[in-house]
């Protein structure tokens, strides 16, 4: 009689575990999960027949306009300041399928890193960099491919969202750009 108690005692012990378990399970799936703050991007663009992507996160300004490429701003806490991530979390990604020319920089086949030095807050430079995979505050100078001066402008309006734009201009010509917050900095490419 004790036996058959301890195991009345038992299944009902396991059912009610298994019920909450589920209960939990089911309230966590139907709550929605909030957007990131700074959610995944992809840009992509078919220049001369050769796939040009880059992958990102895009970060939002969120009232900090004015705030974030100063020394004392948000990007000036990055471990790897004056080189910035340019973007959020990890590494922006560049993946050509054919070789491209960037400003003056041989950019074979193949995925890089890019970043920015933004130390010049008026005179950008793009870096192509060979590691991959990485943390976006992860930069190993040694591992750059190239460096490559970019055109700075000042868009009409503060540019919320960081945005990449890859763009064909012509048969094997396109730009690439980089907008954000109170800045556009943007550099020639060319497909081989």
């Amino acid at each position: 009689m004790k036996i058959s108690r301890i195991c009345a005692v038992l299944i009902l012990a396991t059912a009610t575990f298994a019920t909450c378990n589920l209960m939990v399970a089911q309230d966590a799936a139907a709550k929605p999960k909030p957007a990131p703050k700074s959610p995944p991007a992809v840009e992509t663009a078919t220049i001369d027949g050769k796939a040009i992507t880059i992958n990102y996160s895009s970060p939002r300004v969120n009232g900090r306009a004015g705030k974030i490429f100063a020394k004392d701003g948000l990007i000036g806490k990055d471990p790897t300041y004056p080189v910035w991530r340019a973007g959020a979390n990890e590494a922006t990604t560049l993946k050509t399928n054919g070789e491209l020319t960037i400003g003056e920089l041989k950019v074979p086949a193949g995925s890089y890193t890019l970043f920015v030095d933004i130390s010049d807050p008026d005179h950008w430079v793009l870096i192509v960099n060979k590691q991959t995979g990485q943390w976006g505050t992860d930069y190993d100078k040694a591992q750059d491919l190239g460096r490559v001066p970019m055109k700075m402008e000042k868009p009409k309006a503060t540019i919320e969202n960081l945005k990449y734009t890859l763009e064909s201009k012509g048969t094997d010509k396109g730009e690439l750009e980089l907008s954000w917050e109170n800045l556009e900095a943007e550099v020639k490419l060319s497909v081989k």
